[in-house]
């Protein structure tokens, strides 16, 4: 539409044009009738008849000054415009289409052209009424055929969207709708198409995000099944462990070597069935306490990490304090102590698993620096590292454990603890053994809390004060 708005006038200047050539050309054939005319006199009834067929009140020939009237009629109007054809430019032509349209009722046009041979002028006097007529004609053709254009491109242009895009955005909007009122439900998941465009580059995205959270969904509803099934046995599995675990201790003092070779393998494999238990349902609680924050000193709190281990060198596993004496950390003493018992529990039974253990180089070190308002805490040992293909899920509970029967559960629970408090557990690359750095920020001080503390201190002094005097 808007193209054809466009070229619309300078359509109806060439229309015009057009039309006053062919009235220009019907006089030139008038002319030659007229020359071959004996004497050049032709009747007055057939001057009548050639005037009304080319429409025109007066043809003339002018050549060089001298104008001959080769038919006129009876009476002829006086002339309000002249034309000629030849001088008639582009920009011209365009201002006096309009000028044709607007302009008064009644106006007669002398319309100039050369002849074939060129050696004189044809001149024809007609009325612009006609023009006007046969151009307002020709603008509501051009107008009809403009809409029925603009309605059948818009057809077009409606079946082809429709097609492209707003049934496959209809698809893909029915389908999420559908997957989230029941994504376990995997006929819900849209099967893409062959389209190379956007549209099927959003189709296969979404097929596979659908795919991956209705298997994380459906992993997610496994583990919630676990935690139900095992919290439901987890008080009796308790209670039964803990008398076989009592039964076991009594055994163990039997001085009979059998015993003794097969009693502490029995213990300890108790002591991992009620660890499990624990670590599942403590890992399956909607959240852990938030942190109780204090400052101590970091050293004390790792020493006695050590010593719950049972790191004491008599399985050959040194165990190397290198934290500094004043150095002190602002966390919860409970929860950093987990923290770092899982850390510590991962590295013994790495060492463990690993076999040949060598008192002169095998060992669990802690270290630890302060910069400025920030702790990190590193945890490394000399063991066999952390597989390659395990380090991209480490900290995901029941799929990121390295050893053989392991869970995850330590480094899952050991990584939300230190995110409770704001910091990051995280593994770093080493040339031997495994290294965990885990970083704890100071609490943010709190200047209003400190303010209306402030206030109480001054304020019993004041009292303090007065009472003294």
């Amino acid at each position: 539409m808007l193209s054809e708005v466009l070229i619309f006038v300078p359509s109806m200047a060439n229309f015009r044009v057009t039309w006053l050539t062919d009235k220009l050309n019907q006089a030139r054939l008038a002319a030659r009738v007229f020359d071959a005319a004996p004497d050049a006199m032709v009747p007055p009834d057939v001057q009548r008849d050639i005037l009304d067929t080319i429409g025109a009140q007066t043809l003339a020939i002018k050549r060089q000054d001298h104008r001959q009237f080769l038919a006129i009629s009876d009476m002829p109007a006086s002339i309000d415009k002249d034309i000629d054809l030849g001088s008639l430019g582009a920009l011209s032509a365009i201002t006096e289409a309009i000028d044709t349209l607007f302009a008064p009722t009644g106006r007669v046009l002398r319309v100039m052209g050369e002849t074939a041979t060129g050696a004189a002028m044809v001149e024809v006097v007609i009325g612009e009424g006609p023009l006007r007529g046969a151009m307002i004609r020709y603008a509501i053709n051009i107008l009809s055929l403009s809409i029925l254009i603009s309605v059948l491109t818009a057809a077009l242009v409606y079946v082809s969207l429709n097609a492209l895009l707003v049934r496959p955005m209809r698809r893909l909007t029915g389908k999420m709708v559908a997957f989230s009122e029941n994504p376990e439900d995997a006929r819900h998941i849209i099967q893409p198409s062959r389209r190379r465009d956007e549209v099927g580059i959003a189709e296969r995205e979404l097929a596979s995000m659908q795919r991956q959270l209705a298997g994380t969904l459906q992993q997610k509803n496994h583990l919630a099944a676990l935690g139900l099934a095992v919290s439901k046995i987890n008080h009796d599995l308790r209670n039964l462990l803990a008398s076989a675990q009592l039964i076991g201790d009594r055994v163990g003092a039997i001085d009979d070597p059998t015993v003794q070779r097969f009693a502490p393998k029995l213990v300890a494999t108790l002591d991992r069935a009620i660890a499990f238990c624990t670590n599942t349902l403590r890992y399956g609680r909607a959240q852990e306490a938030p942190p109780q924050r204090q400052r101590f000193a970091l050293r004390d709190l790792v020493a006695e990490t050590g010593d719950t281990l049972g790191l004491d060198g008599s399985d050959g596993i040194a165990f190397a304090n290198a934290v500094d004496p004043k150095l002190e950390v602002d966390a919860d003493r409970d929860q950093l102590f987990r923290v770092l018992m899982n850390l510590g529990r991962n590295a013994r039974q790495a060492l463990l698993a690993r076999g040949d253990i060598d008192p002169r180089t095998d060992n669990i070190r802690v270290a630890a620096r302060r910069d400025g308002t920030m702790v990190t805490i590193a945890v490394s040992d000399t063991g066999p590292g952390v597989p390659q293909q395990v380090r991209p899920k480490l900290f995901q509970a029941f799929t990121g454990s390295a050893r053989p029967g392991g869970t995850g559960l330590g480094l899952a629970i050991a990584a939300e603890l230190v995110r409770a408090h704001g910091g990051e557990l995280r593994f770093v690359e080493s040339a031997m053994g495994a290294v965990f750095e885990l970083t704890i920020p100071d609490r943010i001080p709190d200047i209003a809390s400190a303010r209306r503390s402030s206030g109480r201190r001054s304020g019993e002094a004041a009292d303090r004060g007065r009472e003294a005097g």
